[in-house]
């Protein structure tokens, strides 16, 4: 009877032991999984959060008064907000208005009017653009959002573009 105890122990004692090890390889198993996984998950976020950029929601009026007639002199700036970013408003030298988005679309710096050569600057990275917004040179890629004036009595209104 002893040594049939001792056999059916030593059967048990194997059993046990083959329980714990399966039990650590299905952990093991289970740890690496998860970590392959989240590995691949860290290396792929930012890829697709490049290839499907966030909308963008439009936040605010979409109708300011950015002036008051009389105070832009010809062939001058200023910026003002709008919708939440800045917005440029130029008067030109032939006296027409112009608004534009005053964030550039390279890397998001806020553009501003020079008045010597005609022209909307970057001076982040030299971009330049029309006074209309359109691109002329450097590495900004798409135009300046613009936007319609109004004049009014004595308010100078921006507005969205009805189209857009």
């Amino acid at each position: 009877m002893n040594i049939d105890t001792q056999g059916s122990n030593q059967q048990q004692n194997l059993g046990s032991t083959e329980a714990a090890r399966s039990s650590r390889r299905h952990f093991l198993e289970i740890f690496l999984g998860t970590s392959i996984v989240a590995s691949l998950v860290s290396f792929l976020y930012p890829v697709l959060r490049y290839l499907v950029p966030p909308k963008q929601t439009e936040l605010g009026p979409d109708l300011v008064i950015a002036a008051k007639v009389g105070e832009l002199r010809p062939n001058s700036g200023k910026i003002f907000p709008f919708a939440g970013r800045p917005a440029l408003l130029i008067l030109s030298a032939d006296g027409k208005y112009h608004a534009v988005s005053a964030v550039c679309t390279h890397l998001g710096c806020t553009v501003q009017y020079r008045p010597d050569l005609h022209e909307i600057w970057c001076p982040c990275h030299n971009g330049v653009y029309s006074i209309e917004g359109a691109n002329i040179s450097g590495p900004p890629p798409r135009p300046l959002q613009a936007f319609d004036v109004i004049v009014k009595s004595d308010d100078v209104y921006v507005q969205r573009p009805q189209n857009s």
